[in-house]
């Protein structure tokens, strides 16, 4: 156990111990994506308490929860990867129906998201047991608290999660030419050997605000944003900008919503003067791909004005 965390469990049992762990119940337990201090004191607990945990790779988490300080055998640590993941799910519902508390924790982050364990969950839950989340790091959601990318306007707010694009050429180009259309922010994952590739493919999307977050909680995390053109060239600047897992955020199209909308309302204007209201903002919103809402009540605006 690293000397740093010694205190870590005492510290754990203190602040959860209290609480009620039911048996015969799956916990989904986030893990750092990076840095290992990002562990929460519930997870530290229940990794603990956990009759079994299952993994998506045994050595890598027997190290983890070594780390901590936490001593799990060989048999107490199941394999439940994307490859195997249908199986292992039976093995874990067969152990939840004799009572045992099972952790199930992917490589790194949340569980579920990208990683294995939606299967898991799902047939858990359709044997009747309980599924239990313990929420804690995520690449997605840190990503997106330092881009400023997810707007606040009514057209565009929230985001998209996407995951990794397609390999293959065509498959990756078709994908990104679909999501050139999608107003709202777009979370990308990708590979360090793929991201120069991407970031060619992203090339397309011209002034579109696009963020890259690589290393994440990581000695060499780096954050930065650009235009979608000016991609290709800032990674090719420094081959040290091209290592490490990235997450890659395209930005809402704010800019291109608003030009649309000063034109729709252009149109709307004239439009108004010869038809009624519902027919002028279906007209002008076809002409102009302003968006349709928005168009309606600067309608109303100009007929009550």
């Amino acid at each position: 156990m690293s000397a740093s965390f010694a205190s870590a469990l005492g510290a754990a049992h203190d602040a959860a111990a209290a609480q009620h762990y039911p048996q015969g119940a799956l916990y989904v337990v986030a893990t750092p994506i990076g840095n290992l201090a990002d562990i929460t004191l519930r997870a530290l607990h229940v990794l603990q308490l956990a009759d079994i945990v299952a993994c998506e790779d045994t050595r890598h988490t027997q190290a983890l929860l070594r780390a901590y300080g936490i001593d799990k055998g060989g048999a107490n640590l199941l394999a439940l990867h994307q490859h195997n993941e249908a199986q292992a799910a039976q093995q874990v519902v067969a152990q939840l129906q004799q009572g045992r508390r099972i952790a199930y924790v992917s490589d790194a982050g949340t569980p579920g998201v990208s990683d294995p364990g939606a299967r898991l969950v799902d047939a858990v839950q359709n044997e009747g047991l309980r599924c239990i989340p313990l929420p804690g790091a995520s690449s997605v959601t840190t990503a997106l608290s330092v881009a400023g990318a997810v707007a606040a306007s009514t057209e565009a707010q929230g985001f998209v999660f996407h995951g990794f694009l397609p390999t293959r050429a065509g498959e990756r180009t078709n994908a990104i030419q679909h999501l050139a259309r999608e107003p709202r922010c777009v979370v990308l994952l990708e590979a360090p050997h793929r991201i120069q590739e991407l970031a060619t493919a992203l090339a397309v999307l011209g002034e579109r605000r696009v963020t890259l977050a690589r290393e994440l909680t990581k000695q060499f995390e780096e954050v930065s944003s650009h235009p979608a053109s000016e991609l290709p060239a800032w990674l090719a600047g420094s081959p040290q900008r091209a290592k490490g897992e990235f997450v890659v955020l395209l930005h809402p199209m704010a800019a291109q919503a608003d030009a649309a909308f000063g034109q729709g309302e252009q149109v709307l204007a004239l439009l108004l003067a010869e038809l009624p209201t519902k027919a002028a903002v279906r007209l002008a919103a076809e002409i102009t791909g302003a968006p349709r809402n928005p168009l309606y009540e600067a309608a109303l605006r100009m007929k009550n004005g």
